[in-house]
């Protein structure tokens, strides 16, 4: 007993021992502060006094007297004040000497702070159940609401296809035949007329092709080249076709260029000169007397990249301080009489501002009303050791292969009419067919050199009718689609339904002459010659080239005669480098092959190649490599050069 009177003043817990009466017989000081009762008040006090007489109190006493260890029993105790306590009970066995029961010894654990803690948690636990609900919901309207935004886009990008397929189609038949006129002869006055008709057809199309552009960055379909050209080339090319009209509005035209820019960059020229075509337009457009000046400067150098500021600066009409913020948004103008007396859409800024912002550069603009407008755009291009190709096109005149047969696939009857009149221009036999079933028919009962697909037509259109021509009846026939819709999603359908050309309509007759031209020569050459050693892998693709070139035989000519010259003789410094062991030279040789490769269309593992050639020579390690890497590219090369010589035989006889 004694034991049991030490161990109940020495817990920390409130605890007390009862006997089997349920009188409590011993007592500590927690127990005591806990029921606000004194020590010598306690003593044989009843136990069941401190707590609500509960059927749980009442079977607590029960399992003492039975004998029963009590573990974890939730009951409510009263305190002097009569405030309830929620305890947690326990307790053991209380026995004398001769180890005989008389009573339990009882820790009672407060625990209104857990049970308010545990409320709180399983508060916590549905709210955050509530809150998964919530955020479930709201993800599942977000994911709606996504799919609601695609397919609006989508939408969108079917609405402008429709369009410019819809606009361009008729645009064809009044700009082609205005061209047509043109040549014939004609009163001055008649050709005045003739020349008013194609300049307005000229700007609708400009305006088509605007929002297009927009749509393509709304879209993130817009795709910006990295191909060698010279910006002072560029620059000047653009101010060239604006001096006739400074020189009739008396104006000055100005250019600033910094000779600290290399002479040949990477990036896309195409999208640069659209850039300052619209901003020089706009400054010849809105300034009536004075100057219109460009800047062209470099503002920062690495190794790699440069980053050129270019600055249009005008002396024209100004725009005022309230309108600057709205500028570069879509259809926006500088005042409400600005369109009426002057002319335009208000697009040409906003396409400004997204072709530079797509291309990670910034444009901003200063202006006073009535003192002019300076407009600063600045982008980054890459350095590069390449050759720029050229800009201007010269095409050979009178070059025809006799005999021609074209299968023209159009449904609108002035198209046709228009497409017989150009092909027998150019001295081409011409068949025509109003959808792609009857083109199916055609080719199976005669042989064309050359089909000029359109795409939208009734009962079989142009996709279905090349995948047919192309799997079932296997025919090789060089089909050139003429799309009236030049967006991304149709040039993919175009060239996965097996397609090897586009032209987009209204139709630039040298450009259709050209791709005419080149697909027949090279129809005609692969008759003549023999299959390349190696079987049937290709080394080059000259898709590329073909691009760039607009089909153009004469410089396509000059590019090859170029490349052939370059690569002969960098396989001879290659193998001489690598025999004396001049490992610095042999790494120069490398970094100069990489940029041609994608030129000729050689893939990229042989791109791959090179950079390891140009890797393991900088380091002069694994000689090994070194070795086999050189004579696979001296052999990849010689292949590709055989390749190239048939392509420049072929190209040779359209001179």
């Amino acid at each position: 007993m004694q034991y049991a009177r030490s161990m109940v003043a020495a817990s920390l817990d409130p605890l007390i021992a009862i006997s089997s009466e349920g009188k409590i017989i011993e007592y500590n000081q927690a127990f005591a502060n806990m029921t606000g009762v004194s020590l010598d008040a306690l003593k044989g006090t009843e136990f069941l006094n401190y707590f609500n007489k509960s059927k749980n109190a009442r079977g607590f006493l029960k399992a003492i007297n039975a004998r029963e260890e009590v573990i974890d029993v939730a009951l409510n105790l009263k305190d002097q004040a009569n405030k309830t306590i929620k305890v947690l009970i326990n307790s053991s066995a209380l026995k004398d000497e001769n180890d005989t029961i008389i009573g339990a010894i009882i820790v009672a654990k407060d625990i209104t702070e857990q049970n308010k803690i545990s409320a709180e948690l399983t508060e916590a636990i549905v709210f955050a159940e509530m809150a998964t609900a919530v955020a479930e919901e709201a993800k599942i309207k977000a994911d709606e609401a996504r799919r609601i935004a695609e397919a609006a886009v989508k939408s969108k990008q079917q609405f402008l296809s429709n369009m410019s397929h819809e606009i361009r189609t008729p645009m064809n038949a009044i700009v082609g035949f205005t061209k047509v006129l043109l040549k014939t002869d004609l009163s001055p006055k008649q050709k005045e007329y003739l020349a008013a008709i194609k300049t307005s057809g000229d700007a609708l199309i400009v305006l088509i092709n605007d929002i297009l552009d927009l749509s393509k960055v709304d879209a993130g379909k817009m795709v910006f080249e990295e191909i060698p050209f010279k910006i002072s080339n560029s620059v000047s090319a653009m101010l060239h076709l604006f001096e006739l009209k400074a020189q009739e509005k008396n104006l000055s035209l100005e250019k600033e260029y910094d000779q600290r820019i290399p002479e040949v960059l990477l990036g896309d020229p195409i999208r640069l000169h659209q850039i300052i075509l619209n901003l020089v337009g706009n400054a010849v457009k809105f300034t009536s007397k004075g100057f219109i000046g460009i800047r062209i400067q470099m503002l920062e150098e690495d190794h790699e990249k440069v980053l050129i500021e270019f600055t249009v600066r005008d002396t024209g009409i100004g725009i005022s301080e309230e309108k600057i913020p709205y500028i570069f948004e879509n259809f926006q103008q500088a005042t409400s009489d600005t369109s009426r007396i002057f002319g335009g859409t208000g697009l040409g800024l906003a396409i400004v501002k997204q072709l530079v912002e797509a291309q990670g550069g910034k444009v901003k603009v200063e202006s006073k009303q009535d003192q002019g407008s300076t407009f600063q755009f600045s982008l980054h291009f890459k350095k590069t050791r390449q050759e720029a190709l050229p800009e201007t096109i010269i095409p050979k005149s009178d070059t025809t292969i006799k005999n021609a047969k074209i299968l023209v696939v159009e449904d609108i009857p002035l198209n046709q009419l228009l497409m017989r009149t150009i092909l027998d221009d150019f001295g081409f036999e011409c068949d025509i067919a109003v959808n792609g079933k009857i083109a199916v028919e055609k080719v199976q009962s005669k042989a064309y050199d050359i089909i000029l697909m359109d795409l939208q037509m009734p009962e079989m259109n142009g996709f279905e009718a090349s995948i047919y021509i192309r799997k079932k009846l296997n025919m090789q026939i060089p089909i050139i689609a003429l799309t009236a819709d030049v967006t991304t999603a149709d040039l993919s359908k175009c060239k996965a339904a097996g397609m090897n050309d586009y032209i987009s309509k209204p139709l630039d007759e040298k450009v259709l002459k050209n791709k005419i031209m080149f697909y027949l020569a090279k129809s005609a050459m692969k008759k003549q010659n023999a299959p390349i050693k190696k079987g049937e892998k290709k080394y080059i693709n000259l898709q590329y080239l073909i691009q760039r070139t607009k089909s153009d035989p004469l410089l396509m000519t000059e590019m090859i005669s170029l490349y052939l010259g370059q690569t002969k003789s960098l396989i001879k410094d290659m193998k001489e480098s690598f025999q004396n062991k001049k490992w610095k030279e042999l790494k120069a040789i490398a970094h100069k092959m990489i940029p041609s490769f994608s030129i000729v269309g050689m893939g990229i593992e042989y791109e791959l190649l090179a950079k390891n050639l140009l890797e393991h020579a900088g380091k002069q390690d694994k000689k090994v490599e070194i070795e086999n890497s050189v004579k696979e590219l001296e052999k990849v090369l010689n292949y590709a050069c055989q390749e190239l010589e048939i392509e420049m035989n072929l190209l040779n006889k359209m001179k």
